[in-house]
């Protein structure tokens, strides 16, 4: 049996809630472990989220970037341009597909290249209904207190 991986690092961060460790643990369990392109999550806000990701000689129109239900796809691949003998290549220009899970209620904002970094912006919008609310403790209407047994009838 191969040596066991250590998930750890995805851990540390979120894209909005709490469960995402595990989405992403699922992620890295769907995809070949691959650690190219890098990538960063950050937390900008409460509710805003951005994913960085490292892609050093792509340009825009090698990129496509979509989202399938709760399921962000940034897919990358480009034409080989050879103009002469390469020495060395450490610049990677492969193709790739790289897939991020999302949460219940974040949406992808938008998306910028600069400077070889993609950067997507994601925002958790719950709705109002599900956000937590306050109950007042005595609020309740004679009928809802009755259904309750909590009011008796004095003969």
């Amino acid at each position: 049996m191969g040596p066991e991986l250590d998930f750890a690092p995805l851990y540390r961060s979120s894209i909005g809630f709490d469960r995402v460790f595990n989405l992403l643990n699922n992620t890295q369990r769907m995809n070949a472990i691959d650690t190219w392109p890098a990538y960063d999550i950050v937390k900008t806000g409460e509710d805003d989220y951005r994913i960085k990701v490292a892609l050093a000689g792509f340009g825009e129109g090698d990129l496509d970037i979509t989202q399938e239900r709760k399921v962000l796809v940034i897919k990358g691949g480009k034409a080989e341009e050879i103009q002469g003998e390469y020495l060395h290549r450490g610049i990677a220009g492969r193709s790739f597909e790289r897939k991020f899970e999302l949460a219940d209620h974040v949406r992808v904002e938008g998306a910028d290249l600069r400077h070889g970094l993609l950067t997507i912006a994601l925002k958790r919008e719950v709705p109002e209904a599900m956000k937590p609310r306050k109950i007042e403790i005595g609020a309740a209407s004679t009928n809802e207190s009755l259904r309750f047994g909590t009011d008796r009838q004095v003969a």
